[in-house]
């Protein structure tokens, strides 16, 4: 009987203990789980595929570059219109963009210049982009776009030291697209080039009036070579048609925007590079931080926004990497004027 007292007595203690007003302990609540960060959002509308060889893959493939470093598609989600060559389009699908909630939209061609004003004012919340070009929209009241230029006459000034080296018939082309922006600054920059070696170099200059017409280059390439011109040169997506018959004629070619020796190997010299990573990276940085706009960038040889790239299935002489070595040197350190007459 003793036993079962004491065991009755330990029973009912907890409820003789809540009796005299000492409440039992309450259960611990389950911690929430932490809340995932969302994926920075860029959009980027293009005049061109993303597998042109020139504008169009240079931003493309520094967005997935930029991607990576990040830690993939948790942290930061691409998506992209091509081969927009309307401006209207180009416009709605920039406005689709915002509307759909991206964090940063990118006009990648100065023909959306003012479609992307008109749109950044109504969106004030979204981080805008464009280029190349130098107008961040301060004057039209504007703080939420960036603008990024490349200042191609640096690579192209390079590249006409080479090319200068490189011909036999003192004959050079160039196919350039619309003479306008970092397209003629790079046409420039490459004339200065040849004549900073030797100025008797007859250097043909062409402009075919578009970004994207292959056919039309390849007909410019064709004319340039019939006159004597056995290096050849030029810019924007259009380069793949002159490219091909470089090929076919056993001419050189030097590139710029993006790397075109894939495409003939045993005739793609050089390239220069455009590497918009470091651009980008900043741009979302600034945006995390609440600073939406406003910044205007530049890619350049001394920031290595602007890479010369060599390529490796062609013979480049020593003297001619040297010489071009020498010039790049002087371009970064300010010595030269890439676009001086």
């Amino acid at each position: 009987m003793r036993i079962m007292s004491y065991l009755l007595l330990v029973l009912l203690m907890p409820l003789l203990l809540l009796g005299c007003g000492e409440a039992a302990p309450a259960p611990a609540a389950p911690e929430a789980p932490a809340a995932e960060e969302a994926p920075f959002r860029v959009a980027v509308v293009m005049p061109s595929g993303t597998t042109d060889l020139a504008w169009s893959q240079a931003m493309y493939d520094a967005l997935v570059a930029v991607q990576a470093e990040l830690g993939g598609e948790s942290a930061m989600q691409i998506a992209y219109s091509e081969n927009m060559f309307n401006v209207t389009d180009a416009a709605a699908a920039l406005r689709d963009y915002a509307a759909e909630g991206n964090d940063l939209v990118i006009a990648h061609g100065t023909q959306y210049g003012t479609s992307l004003f008109e749109v950044a004012a109504d969106f004030p919340e979204t981080s805008f982009a464009w280029g190349t070009a130098i107008d961040t929209g301060a004057a039209e009241g504007l703080s939420n776009v960036f603008a990024y230029n490349a200042l191609a006459a640096q690579g192209g000034f390079v590249n006409g030291v080479i090319a200068a080296q490189l011909t036999e018939s003192k004959v050079i082309g160039v196919i350039g697209p619309v003479e306008a922006g970092d397209a003629k600054d790079y046409v420039d920059g490459f004339v200065n080039g040849v004549a900073s070696v030797d100025p008797s170099i007859t250097v043909q200059v062409a402009y075919t009036g578009s970004f994207g017409d292959t056919a039309l280059a390849a007909e410019t390439a064709n004319v340039q070579i019939a006159a004597g011109a056995d290096v050849l040169t030029g810019s924007a997506q259009q380069v793949v048609g002159a490219i091909g018959v470089a090929k076919e004629n056993n001419v050189l070619w030097l590139g710029t925007q993006s790397s075109q020796s894939s495409l003939a190997p045993e005739i793609v010299v050089s390239t220069q590079l455009y590497d918009w990573g470091a651009v980008i990276s900043d741009m979302i940085a600034k945006h995390q931080a609440g600073e939406l706009g406003g910044e205007a960038y530049e890619l350049t040889l001394e920031n290595e926004g602007l890479k010369m790239s060599f390529n490796d299935g062609f013979a480049l002489p020593a003297e001619v990497a040297e010489q071009a070595a020498a010039a790049q040197s002087a371009l970064v350190a300010g010595s030269v004027d890439p676009l001086a007459e």
